[in-house]
Protein backbone atom coordinates (compact mmCIF):
# COMPACT_ATOMS: atom_id res chain seq x y z
CA UNK A 1 0.00 0.00 0.00
CA UNK A 2 1.40 3.45 -0.93
CA UNK A 3 1.82 6.37 1.42
CA UNK A 4 0.10 9.58 0.19
CA UNK A 5 1.81 12.70 1.61
CA UNK A 6 -0.55 15.22 3.17
CA UNK A 7 -0.19 18.16 5.45
CA UNK A 8 -0.88 17.23 9.06
CA UNK A 9 -4.17 19.14 9.28
CA UNK A 10 -5.32 17.91 5.88
CA UNK A 11 -4.54 14.36 6.91
CA UNK A 12 -6.83 14.52 9.94
CA UNK A 13 -9.49 16.29 7.87
CA UNK A 14 -9.43 13.50 5.27
CA UNK A 15 -9.56 10.86 8.00
CA UNK A 16 -12.63 12.59 9.42
CA UNK A 17 -14.26 12.78 5.96
CA UNK A 18 -13.50 9.10 5.40
CA UNK A 19 -15.06 8.11 8.73
CA UNK A 20 -18.03 10.40 8.04
CA UNK A 21 -18.65 8.80 4.64
CA UNK A 22 -18.55 5.33 6.19
CA UNK A 23 -20.99 6.36 8.94
CA UNK A 24 -23.25 7.94 6.32
CA UNK A 25 -23.45 4.63 4.45
CA UNK A 26 -24.28 2.89 7.73
CA UNK A 27 -27.19 5.33 8.11
CA UNK A 28 -28.25 4.64 4.50
CA UNK A 29 -28.16 0.92 5.33
CA UNK A 30 -30.42 1.46 8.33
CA UNK A 31 -32.88 3.61 6.35
CA UNK A 32 -32.95 1.13 3.49
CA UNK A 33 -33.76 -1.76 5.84
CA UNK A 34 -36.41 0.15 7.78
CA UNK A 35 -38.26 1.90 4.97
CA UNK A 36 -37.35 0.97 1.37
CA UNK A 37 -36.92 -2.76 1.90
CA UNK A 38 -40.09 -3.09 4.00
CA UNK A 39 -42.03 -1.15 1.33
CA UNK A 40 -40.74 -3.42 -1.45
CA UNK A 41 -41.56 -6.47 0.65
CA UNK A 42 -45.15 -5.32 1.22
CA UNK A 43 -45.60 -4.63 -2.50
CA UNK A 44 -44.20 -8.06 -3.43
CA UNK A 45 -46.61 -9.82 -1.07
CA UNK A 46 -49.54 -8.32 -2.96
CA UNK A 47 -48.35 -9.97 -6.18
CA UNK A 48 -50.11 -13.19 -7.29
CA UNK A 49 -46.83 -15.11 -6.99
CA UNK A 50 -44.43 -15.42 -4.05
CA UNK A 51 -41.41 -15.29 -6.38
CA UNK A 52 -40.46 -11.65 -5.74
CA UNK A 53 -41.02 -12.03 -2.01
CA UNK A 54 -38.50 -14.88 -1.92
CA UNK A 55 -36.02 -12.80 -3.93
CA UNK A 56 -36.25 -9.82 -1.54
CA UNK A 57 -35.92 -12.03 1.54
CA UNK A 58 -32.98 -13.93 0.04
CA UNK A 59 -31.02 -10.76 -0.80
CA UNK A 60 -31.95 -8.78 2.33
CA UNK A 61 -28.72 -9.47 4.26
CA UNK A 62 -26.41 -9.34 1.22
CA UNK A 63 -27.79 -5.91 0.23
CA UNK A 64 -27.30 -4.62 3.77
CA UNK A 65 -23.66 -5.70 3.64
CA UNK A 66 -23.33 -4.20 0.16
CA UNK A 67 -23.90 -0.75 1.71
CA UNK A 68 -20.98 -1.43 4.06
CA UNK A 69 -18.66 -2.55 1.22
CA UNK A 70 -19.56 0.45 -0.95
CA UNK A 71 -19.09 2.69 2.08
CA UNK A 72 -15.63 1.23 2.67
CA UNK A 73 -14.69 1.69 -0.99
CA UNK A 74 -15.81 5.33 -1.13
CA UNK A 75 -14.33 6.13 2.29
CA UNK A 76 -10.93 4.72 1.29
CA UNK A 77 -10.81 7.35 -1.50
CA UNK A 78 -10.32 9.99 1.23
CA UNK A 79 -8.36 7.85 3.67
CA UNK A 80 -4.72 8.95 3.51
CA UNK A 81 -3.11 5.62 4.39
CA UNK A 82 -4.74 3.29 1.84
CA UNK A 83 -4.58 3.66 -1.93
CA UNK A 84 -7.98 3.13 -3.54
CA UNK A 85 -6.25 1.86 -6.70
CA UNK A 86 -4.31 -0.78 -4.80
CA UNK A 87 -4.76 -4.11 -6.59
CA UNK A 88 -5.20 -6.21 -3.46
CA UNK A 89 -7.79 -3.76 -2.13
CA UNK A 90 -9.76 -3.88 -5.39
CA UNK A 91 -9.54 -7.68 -5.49
CA UNK A 92 -10.96 -7.83 -1.96
CA UNK A 93 -13.80 -5.44 -2.88
CA UNK A 94 -14.72 -7.38 -6.01
CA UNK A 95 -14.47 -10.71 -4.18
CA UNK A 96 -16.73 -9.38 -1.42
CA UNK A 97 -19.35 -8.34 -3.98
CA UNK A 98 -19.14 -11.77 -5.65
CA UNK A 99 -19.54 -13.40 -2.24
CA UNK A 100 -22.65 -11.32 -1.52
CA UNK A 101 -24.21 -12.26 -4.86
CA UNK A 102 -23.48 -15.95 -4.21
CA UNK A 103 -24.87 -15.56 -0.69
CA UNK A 104 -28.12 -14.15 -2.08
CA UNK A 105 -28.53 -16.96 -4.60
CA UNK A 106 -27.63 -19.49 -1.88
CA UNK A 107 -30.47 -18.12 0.28
CA UNK A 108 -32.79 -18.10 -2.72
CA UNK A 109 -32.00 -21.75 -3.45
CA UNK A 110 -33.51 -22.68 -0.09
CA UNK A 111 -36.85 -21.69 -1.64
CA UNK A 112 -36.24 -23.97 -4.62
CA UNK A 113 -38.16 -26.75 -2.84
CA UNK A 114 -41.23 -24.52 -2.98
CA UNK A 115 -40.50 -23.82 -6.66
CA UNK A 116 -40.36 -27.54 -7.47
CA UNK A 117 -43.61 -28.15 -5.57
CA UNK A 118 -45.31 -25.45 -7.66
CA UNK A 119 -43.92 -26.98 -10.85
CA UNK A 120 -45.52 -30.27 -9.80
CA UNK A 121 -48.85 -28.54 -9.17
CA UNK A 122 -48.99 -26.49 -12.38
CA UNK A 123 -47.49 -28.79 -14.98
CA UNK A 124 -47.50 -32.38 -16.14
CA UNK A 125 -43.86 -32.71 -15.11
CA UNK A 126 -43.93 -34.89 -12.00
CA UNK A 127 -40.99 -34.56 -9.62
CA UNK A 128 -41.05 -37.10 -6.83
CA UNK A 129 -41.21 -35.51 -3.37
CA UNK A 130 -38.07 -37.35 -2.29
CA UNK A 131 -36.08 -35.77 -5.18
CA UNK A 132 -36.93 -32.20 -4.23
CA UNK A 133 -34.55 -31.92 -1.21
CA UNK A 134 -31.75 -33.46 -3.29
CA UNK A 135 -32.30 -31.02 -6.16
CA UNK A 136 -32.40 -28.07 -3.77
CA UNK A 137 -29.16 -29.11 -2.07
CA UNK A 138 -27.50 -29.82 -5.45
CA UNK A 139 -28.31 -26.26 -6.56
CA UNK A 140 -26.70 -24.93 -3.39
CA UNK A 141 -23.54 -26.98 -3.98
CA UNK A 142 -23.32 -25.66 -7.55
CA UNK A 143 -23.74 -22.04 -6.36
CA UNK A 144 -20.96 -22.49 -3.77
CA UNK A 145 -18.65 -24.08 -6.35
CA UNK A 146 -19.22 -21.29 -8.89
CA UNK A 147 -18.74 -18.62 -6.23
CA UNK A 148 -15.44 -20.11 -5.03
CA UNK A 149 -14.20 -20.48 -8.62
CA UNK A 150 -14.94 -16.84 -9.52
CA UNK A 151 -13.35 -15.53 -6.33
CA UNK A 152 -10.28 -17.71 -6.92
CA UNK A 153 -9.95 -16.30 -10.44
CA UNK A 154 -10.06 -12.77 -9.02
CA UNK A 155 -6.84 -13.61 -7.18
CA UNK A 156 -5.37 -15.23 -10.34
CA UNK A 157 -5.56 -18.72 -8.87
CA UNK A 158 -5.35 -21.48 -11.51
CA UNK A 159 -8.65 -23.37 -11.25
CA UNK A 160 -7.54 -25.91 -13.88
CA UNK A 161 -4.54 -26.84 -11.76
CA UNK A 162 -6.79 -27.25 -8.74
CA UNK A 163 -9.12 -29.58 -10.66
CA UNK A 164 -6.13 -31.59 -11.89
CA UNK A 165 -4.93 -31.83 -8.30
CA UNK A 166 -8.30 -33.24 -7.31
CA UNK A 167 -7.87 -35.93 -9.94
CA UNK A 168 -4.48 -36.93 -8.51
CA UNK A 169 -5.79 -36.94 -4.97
CA UNK A 170 -9.09 -38.58 -5.84
CA UNK A 171 -8.04 -42.04 -4.69
CA UNK A 172 -6.81 -40.82 -1.32
CA UNK A 173 -9.96 -38.77 -0.88
CA UNK A 174 -12.16 -41.76 -1.75
CA UNK A 175 -10.38 -43.95 0.80
CA UNK A 176 -10.73 -41.30 3.49
CA UNK A 177 -14.41 -40.74 2.76
CA UNK A 178 -15.69 -44.28 2.32
CA UNK A 179 -18.59 -43.81 4.72
CA UNK A 180 -19.66 -40.57 3.06
CA UNK A 181 -19.56 -42.25 -0.37
CA UNK A 182 -21.56 -45.23 0.95
CA UNK A 183 -24.19 -42.86 2.31
CA UNK A 184 -24.28 -40.94 -0.98
CA UNK A 185 -24.85 -44.13 -2.98
CA UNK A 186 -27.39 -45.23 -0.38
CA UNK A 187 -29.27 -42.00 -1.03
CA UNK A 188 -29.11 -42.63 -4.78
CA UNK A 189 -30.57 -46.12 -4.24
CA UNK A 190 -33.39 -44.70 -2.12
CA UNK A 191 -34.17 -42.12 -4.80
CA UNK A 192 -34.10 -44.57 -7.72
CA UNK A 193 -36.04 -47.39 -6.03
CA UNK A 194 -38.34 -44.95 -4.18
CA UNK A 195 -39.38 -47.20 -1.26
CA UNK A 196 -40.81 -44.11 0.42
CA UNK A 197 -41.35 -40.38 -0.06
CA UNK A 198 -41.30 -37.35 2.19
CA UNK A 199 -44.20 -37.60 4.64
CA UNK A 200 -44.56 -41.40 4.45
CA UNK A 201 -44.89 -43.54 7.57
CA UNK A 202 -42.16 -46.19 7.46
CA UNK A 203 -40.90 -48.93 9.76
CA UNK A 204 -37.40 -50.42 9.64
CA UNK A 205 -35.29 -52.40 12.13
CA UNK A 206 -33.67 -49.05 13.02
CA UNK A 207 -36.62 -46.67 13.30
CA UNK A 208 -40.35 -46.19 12.83
CA UNK A 209 -41.97 -42.85 12.07
CA UNK A 210 -42.65 -40.23 9.41
CA UNK A 211 -39.97 -39.28 6.87
CA UNK A 212 -39.18 -35.56 7.20
CA UNK A 213 -36.12 -35.03 5.01
CA UNK A 214 -33.43 -36.83 3.05
CA UNK A 215 -29.93 -35.43 2.46
CA UNK A 216 -26.82 -36.67 0.69
CA UNK A 217 -25.72 -38.40 3.90
CA UNK A 218 -28.80 -39.40 5.88
CA UNK A 219 -32.57 -39.58 6.18
CA UNK A 220 -34.42 -37.87 9.03
CA UNK A 221 -37.42 -39.67 10.52
CA UNK A 222 -39.79 -38.17 13.09
CA UNK A 223 -40.91 -40.91 15.52
CA UNK A 224 -44.35 -41.00 17.10
CA UNK A 225 -42.73 -39.84 20.35
CA UNK A 226 -41.73 -36.70 18.38
CA UNK A 227 -38.03 -37.55 18.47
CA UNK A 228 -36.04 -36.82 15.31
CA UNK A 229 -33.90 -39.81 14.33
CA UNK A 230 -31.15 -39.47 11.72
CA UNK A 231 -30.40 -42.73 9.89
CA UNK A 232 -27.39 -43.00 7.52
CA UNK A 233 -28.52 -43.69 3.97
CA UNK A 234 -26.17 -46.68 3.66
CA UNK A 235 -27.88 -48.30 6.68
CA UNK A 236 -31.38 -47.53 5.46
CA UNK A 237 -30.70 -48.80 1.93
CA UNK A 238 -29.66 -52.22 3.30
CA UNK A 239 -32.62 -52.66 5.66
CA UNK A 240 -36.11 -54.04 5.18
CA UNK A 241 -38.45 -51.06 4.83
CA UNK A 242 -42.18 -51.34 5.51
CA UNK A 243 -44.07 -48.37 4.08
CA UNK A 244 -47.36 -48.21 5.96
CA UNK A 245 -48.46 -45.15 3.97
CA UNK A 246 -48.68 -47.29 0.82
CA UNK A 247 -51.43 -49.43 2.30
CA UNK A 248 -54.68 -49.21 0.35
CA UNK A 249 -56.64 -50.52 3.33
CA UNK A 250 -55.97 -51.52 6.93
CA UNK A 251 -56.69 -54.92 8.43
CA UNK A 252 -58.82 -55.72 11.51
CA UNK A 253 -58.74 -59.33 12.66
CA UNK A 254 -59.73 -60.85 16.03
CA UNK A 255 -61.62 -63.69 17.72
CA UNK A 256 -64.81 -63.07 19.68
CA UNK A 257 -65.65 -65.70 22.32
CA UNK A 258 -69.16 -66.31 23.63
CA UNK A 259 -70.19 -68.75 26.37
CA UNK A 260 -70.90 -72.46 25.76
CA UNK A 261 -74.46 -71.84 26.93
CA UNK A 262 -75.20 -69.80 23.78
CA UNK A 263 -77.78 -71.62 21.66
CA UNK A 264 -77.25 -72.41 18.01
CA UNK A 265 -80.02 -70.00 16.97
CA UNK A 266 -78.55 -67.10 18.95
CA UNK A 267 -75.06 -67.85 17.67
CA UNK A 268 -76.28 -67.80 14.07
CA UNK A 269 -78.17 -64.56 14.71
CA UNK A 270 -75.10 -62.88 16.24
CA UNK A 271 -72.91 -63.95 13.29
CA UNK A 272 -75.42 -62.67 10.73
CA UNK A 273 -75.97 -59.36 12.54
CA UNK A 274 -72.23 -58.69 12.82
CA UNK A 275 -71.79 -59.54 9.14
CA UNK A 276 -74.65 -57.18 8.23
CA UNK A 277 -73.12 -54.49 10.45
CA UNK A 278 -69.81 -54.66 8.55
CA UNK A 279 -71.42 -54.81 5.10
CA UNK A 280 -73.46 -51.69 5.81
CA UNK A 281 -70.63 -49.68 7.31
CA UNK A 282 -69.34 -47.13 4.74
CA UNK A 283 -65.90 -47.07 6.42
CA UNK A 284 -65.36 -50.83 5.94
CA UNK A 285 -63.78 -52.09 2.72
CA UNK A 286 -66.41 -54.33 1.13
CA UNK A 287 -64.05 -56.52 -0.86
CA UNK A 288 -63.07 -58.80 2.03
CA UNK A 289 -65.41 -59.43 4.99
CA UNK A 290 -65.38 -62.71 6.95
CA UNK A 291 -67.49 -63.38 10.06
CA UNK A 292 -67.66 -67.11 10.89
CA UNK A 293 -68.17 -69.46 13.83
CA UNK A 294 -64.89 -71.32 13.54
CA UNK A 295 -63.71 -72.76 16.87
CA UNK A 296 -64.72 -74.71 19.95
CA UNK A 297 -62.56 -73.35 22.74
CA UNK A 298 -62.12 -74.31 26.37
CA UNK A 299 -63.69 -71.09 27.54
CA UNK A 300 -66.33 -70.56 24.86
CA UNK A 301 -67.35 -70.61 21.23
CA UNK A 302 -65.10 -68.67 18.87
CA UNK A 303 -66.39 -66.23 16.24
CA UNK A 304 -63.68 -65.14 13.80
CA UNK A 305 -63.80 -61.60 12.33
CA UNK A 306 -61.58 -60.52 9.42
CA UNK A 307 -62.12 -57.28 7.46
CA UNK A 308 -60.43 -54.02 6.41
CA UNK A 309 -61.03 -50.32 6.91
CA UNK A 310 -60.86 -48.00 3.92
CA UNK A 311 -58.68 -45.51 5.77
CA UNK A 312 -55.05 -46.20 6.64
CA UNK A 313 -54.71 -43.21 8.98
CA UNK A 314 -53.95 -44.57 12.44
CA UNK A 315 -56.30 -42.28 14.38
CA UNK A 316 -59.24 -42.80 12.01
CA UNK A 317 -58.60 -46.56 12.00
CA UNK A 318 -58.79 -46.71 15.80
CA UNK A 319 -61.99 -44.67 15.86
CA UNK A 320 -63.70 -46.98 13.31
CA UNK A 321 -62.56 -50.05 15.23
CA UNK A 322 -63.95 -48.63 18.46
CA UNK A 323 -67.33 -47.83 16.89
CA UNK A 324 -67.62 -51.38 15.50
CA UNK A 325 -66.71 -52.88 18.88
CA UNK A 326 -69.43 -50.84 20.61
CA UNK A 327 -72.02 -51.97 18.06
CA UNK A 328 -70.98 -55.62 18.51
CA UNK A 329 -71.57 -55.20 22.25
CA UNK A 330 -75.04 -53.85 21.46
CA UNK A 331 -75.77 -56.94 19.31
CA UNK A 332 -74.62 -59.30 22.06
CA UNK A 333 -76.68 -57.44 24.65
CA UNK A 334 -79.80 -57.50 22.49
CA UNK A 335 -79.47 -61.27 21.95
CA UNK A 336 -78.65 -61.93 25.60
CA UNK A 337 -75.30 -63.50 24.72
CA UNK A 338 -72.41 -63.25 27.17
CA UNK A 339 -68.72 -63.16 26.38
CA UNK A 340 -66.82 -66.30 27.24
CA UNK A 341 -64.33 -65.84 30.08
CA UNK A 342 -61.59 -68.26 31.18
CA UNK A 343 -62.97 -70.54 33.93
CA UNK A 344 -61.54 -73.31 36.07
CA UNK A 345 -63.53 -76.11 37.73
CA UNK A 346 -62.06 -77.16 41.10
CA UNK A 347 -62.84 -80.51 42.81
CA UNK A 348 -61.94 -81.25 46.42
CA UNK A 349 -62.04 -84.75 47.92
CA UNK A 350 -62.54 -85.74 51.57
CA UNK A 351 -62.79 -89.05 53.35
CA UNK A 352 -66.52 -88.78 53.73
CA UNK A 353 -67.62 -87.38 50.41
CA UNK A 354 -66.64 -85.67 47.23
CA UNK A 355 -67.51 -82.03 47.18
CA UNK A 356 -67.93 -80.28 43.86
CA UNK A 357 -67.78 -76.52 43.67
CA UNK A 358 -69.10 -74.33 40.90
CA UNK A 359 -67.09 -72.54 38.26
CA UNK A 360 -64.59 -69.97 39.47
CA UNK A 361 -64.14 -67.19 36.97
CA UNK A 362 -60.75 -65.71 36.29
CA UNK A 363 -60.21 -62.50 34.47
CA UNK A 364 -58.30 -63.03 31.28
CA UNK A 365 -58.42 -62.71 27.60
Amino acid sequence: MSWIPFHYEETWLNIGISIGIFLLFLIFRKLFTKYIFNLLLKLSRKAPSDFFTHIFLAFQKPVQWLFIIIGIYVAVGYFPYIDQDNRLFNDLIRSSIIFLIAWGFFNLSSSSSLLFHKINERSNLHIDAILIPFLSKAIRVIIIAIGISIIAQEFDYDINGFIAGLGLGGLAFALAAQDAIKNLFGGVIIITEKPFSIGDWIMTPSVEGTVEDITFRSTMVRTFAQALVTVPNSTLANETITNWSKMGKRQISFNLRVTHETSKEKLESVVEQIKSLLKNNPEVHQETIFVTFDQYQDNGLGIFLYFFTKTTVWGEYLQIREEINFKILDILGKEGVSLGLPTRRVYMESDSENLSFGNISEEGS
